[in-house]
């Protein structure tokens, strides 16, 4: 499995981002950079819209990148953080094995399961049991994560079960699992880049996905 962004899901903010404040607003710059296309929920969603991160390689290339739709969540581990209702949409480019930028190694293929991790570490970014004291959730949040990274090698067993949701109205199939923190899908759209998604609060079942036409719609 890719394991480019293992070190942390893009979407997930990491630099200052103080807990209970909303996610800092970032610019389409580097989404307009991307030699793939995006990918959000259908028009049939009607709510707010907004930018999380792209990550990129060392010679500047976009891998994988996020969009947000409904309530933007906070890093706050209590009952009111909990009650943000969103769906984040993560793409993945697909990409061949590859050489790493110094020669010295080379990096997998990214596959469904790339979207699958990155959804799952995602969606633990966002999340943690409210009653845990904050000098715990380093530790806690390494332990999920690395749960995360194995389910996302395992997408052909329990507790993955199968999702038939329309990507640009073609029927796919997704991976699809839940938590009690949320859900993630992850698939593979017919152009063959792959689309990773978590959430809360919205449910999976009724949900669309389409390539967006203007990245900047979701530039606030």
């Amino acid at each position: 499995m890719e394991t480019t962004s293992r070190v942390g899901a893009d979407g997930a903010p990491r630099k200052g981002t103080a807990e209970g404040v909303p996610t800092a607003r970032r610019t389409v710059d580097g989404y307009l950079k991307a030699p793939f296309p995006w990918y959000g929920l259908d028009e049939a969603f009607t709510g707010p819209r907004w930018l999380m991160q792209v990550a990129a390689a060392a010679d500047g290339t976009v891998q994988h990148g996020s969009t947000g739709h409904g309530e933007e969540p906070v890093l706050r581990g209590d009952a009111e953080a909990e009650k943000a209702r969103f769906a984040v949409v993560v793409t993945v480019a697909s990409s061949p094995v590859r050489h790493t930028g110094d020669g010295t190694g080379v990096l997998d293929a990214t596959t469904v399961s790339s979207a699958a991790w990155l959804a799952g570490s995602g969606l633990l970014a966002y999340t943690w049991p409210p009653q845990m004291d904050h000098t715990l959730r380093s530790d806690w949040l390494d332990q999920q994560t690395e749960t995360a990274f194995e389910l996302a090698d395992e997408l052909d067993r329990a507790p993955w079960s199968t999702l038939s949701l329309p990507v640009d109205g073609v029927p796919v199939e997704f991976h699809y699992r839940e938590s009690e923190f949320g859900w993630i899908l992850a698939g593979s759209a017919p152009d063959g880049v792959h689309i990773g998604a978590y959430g809360r609060g919205m449910s999976a079942y009724g949900l669309g996905f389409a390539v967006i036409g203007d990245i900047r719609t979701y530039e606030a």
